[in-house]
């Protein structure tokens, strides 16, 4: 099982791009969202046993979140709740479809998860990232979590997802980062958290991960790893709606992928050639251009993806 920890919110998407000059706002969808929760319920679509780690309010939207992975095959045994009201996250999508934002998250729910005692012997990767990292007190325990997974042999996939408009400090979160790099198997990062993080995949690599990923937007993804392997590999061609949830749709393909070719540890990921790679990241670029053509987070199924 994969186990995918970190926040639940509610994106608000406007439903259509604001007129030129135009004072009034257009009008808002809430959607389902969250980086990690995308991550879970596109590995639930696409068919990996995958396990969702977060504190859920009780509120109608969390309510709705949980349907949402319920819907999609997700394991709810390791959800929190509690009575605080959902994050939201207010989306502006560009004229190319990308989108940014701005967060309600003072006194949410998912910023008051506690660490699990304990994990099942049966998780075989854990994915991590995102708000969650960023905002405490959730943010340690989500650290925690990750260390001792760790420390155990699990897996761990980061993805950190940078959200500037929630860091106060940046200095203080780019030397975060770096200490949580020998805690990690998989490091997984758009080409813009990369610039803003400083440092290099070879820089990062000899900190602790077996392997970088880096995306590209439409030009692609690329992969640099402890064995030598360095590749890339070019984007689907496809009408961008917007990009949201087109990352975490990658993160579930990558774990999938890997997952599908018994690649789930630092071992493995040494030894997988450029070949194996090469396919695990056309996988993942076939994914997210499916997110990429529709509205808001809606990770592909299956069927409309083929084999990893």
């Amino acid at each position: 099982m994969i186990v995918v920890a970190g926040e639940a919110l509610i994106d608000l998407v406007p439903q259509r791009a604001h007129p030129a000059g135009a004072a009034a706002l257009a009008p808002l969808s809430p959607r389902l969202g969250g980086g990690p929760y995308n991550t879970a319920v596109a590995l639930g679509r696409i068919g990996s046993p995958v396990a969702f780690c977060s504190r859920v309010s009780r509120d109608a939207f969390g309510e709705a979140l949980l349907d949402g992975l319920r819907t999609a095959g997700v394991d709810l045994s390791y959800v929190q709740r509690g009575p605080e009201p959902t994050t939201l996250a207010v989306a502006s999508i560009g004229a190319d479809g990308s989108a940014g934002y701005s967060f309600y998250v003072d006194g949410t729910a998912d910023r008051l998860f506690e660490a699990p005692l304990q994990l099942p012997d049966s998780v075989r990767a854990m994915s991590f990232g995102t708000c969650s990292l960023a905002l405490e007190p959730g943010a340690s325990a989500y650290e925690e979590l990750m260390r001792r997974a760790a420390a155990r042999g699990i897996f761990t996939m980061l993805d950190p997802n940078v959200r500037t408009g929630l860091i106060p400090d940046a200095d203080a979160y780019r030397a975060r980062f770096k200490g949580w790099l020998p805690s990690v198997s998989l490091l997984k990062l758009s080409r813009e958290d990369a610039d803003w993080l400083g440092g290099t995949p070879r820089e990062w690599l000899a900190s602790g991960p077996a392997a970088v990923v880096v995306t590209h937007g439409g030009d692609g993804l690329a992969v640099h790893t402890r064995g030598g392997v360095e590749l890339r590999v070019p984007g689907e061609p496809v009408d961008v709606v917007d990009t949201i949830g087109a990352g975490d749709t990658v993160n579930a393909a990558l774990l999938h992928g890997l997952a599908a070719r018994d690649a789930l540890s630092p071992d493995a990921l040494d030894v997988l050639d450029a070949d194996g790679w090469s396919q695990v990241l056309r996988f993942a670029a076939r994914a997210a251009a499916v997110t990429c053509s529709r509205a808001g987070a809606e990770p592909p199924y299956a069927a409309e993806l083929g084999l990893p």
